[in-house]
């Protein structure tokens, strides 16, 4: 198949296009390397340097390769800035969405597999997650992403494009190839493996006052390999899909400090560690129940035993200590 991967150059897209490659699909990884890096497309795929609200530009090159499916993971991602700039999410997020979709229809590319997130539902009301809880970001962050799922449904009522909306929770881990690097980089391990590595003096636990057993948000850590597997099984049972809607997760939570205990037994290293304040928009406890994609799609998350998503991720920081710059 002839796939089109938006946001190819990031963290789970640069995953799941190499294990698209791997499948034998021919993919086009369009990125505009804002947060991306060239050096995370996977080799077989055709890097085009481009922005998705590029609308011209996008049906110049899906005309040009074929292209009869989509995977989106082209968005602006962090929470806290979300809460600072949601201009900027709006803008990418959704009206860059918005204009996929729109060259999409005007194509007739009818297979679209959406990057959502846990962020759609806010605070839980239960615990873990399932797909029917009632959704209340308290982020733009998540509010963008909803918007788009909303909007999914009108699209495919309207133009016939197929989707699904993946809800992925906290994707962690690494492959041999590619592994985190985002600038700024604000996600879990790699803060943890910065201050075990010394490149940075201590690590900050944003807010101990939560209502969780230890104080710290829990989280449900997923190996990126295994949200690229759920992503790949939902394009290819598009046209058997119900609601198109699917968590990612583990269904197990870890607090802040029982990951940070488990890194610190894995590398070895004792950690400096202080307590700030809560950040803008983390809830509490995010921990999905994945039900209705194990049944549904037979997925398995066969490599997301926390020990495993930290390991693999620790390799690949200590093979790559400047990320994609070496």
């Amino acid at each position: 198949m002839n796939i089109l991967v938006t946001g190819a150059a990031g963290y789970v897209g640069s995953v799941c296009a190499a294990e698209l490659v791997r499948q034998g699909n021919q993919v086009v990884a369009y990125d505009n390397l804002s947060a991306g890096h060239r050096q995370a497309v996977a080799g077989g795929a055709r890097l085009v340097v481009g922005d998705i609200a590029d609308t011209e530009k996008l049906k110049r090159v899906c005309k040009r390769y074929g292209i009869e499916a989509v995977m989106h993971f082209a968005a602006s991602t962090l929470v806290e800035e979300s809460v600072r700039n949601p201009h900027l999410f709006y803008s990418n997020n959704v009206s860059g969405t918005i204009a996929l979709l729109g060259v999409m229809a005007s194509l007739k590319i009818r297979r679209l597999i959406f990057s959502s997130s846990a962020a759609v539902y806010g605070e839980p009301k239960i615990v873990p997650i399932p797909e029917d809880h009632p959704t209340s970001p308290v982020n733009p962050y998540g509010e963008t992403k909803l918007v788009i799922e909303r909007a999914l449904a009108w699209y495919r009522n309207a133009y016939g494009i197929q989707s699904a909306a993946l809800r992925y929770f906290n994707a962690a881990g690494a492959t041999e190839e590619f592994g985190e690097d985002h600038r700024p980089e604000t996600h879990l391990l790699p803060r943890l493996f910065a201050a075990a590595s010394g490149a940075k003096r201590a690590f900050q636990i944003y807010g101990d006052d939560y209502p969780t057993p230890d104080g710290t948000c829990v989280r449900d850590f997923v190996h990126v390999l295994d949200i690229a597997q759920a992503h790949i099984l939902a394009l290819h049972s598009l046209s058997k899909l119900g609601s198109g809607i699917y968590n990612v997760g583990h269904g197990k939570g870890y607090s802040i400090r029982s990951v940070l205990k488990a890194v610190e037994q894995i590398t070895g290293r004792k950690l400096d560690v202080q307590v700030s304040g809560r950040r803008p928009g983390d809830p509490a406890v995010l921990v999905a129940t994945a039900r209705r994609l194990r049944r549904e799609l037979k997925w398995q998350p066969r490599h997301s035993d926390l020990k495993n998503i930290i390991q693999s991720a620790w390799v690949w920081m200590q093979n790559h200590p400047k990320g994609y710059r070496a």
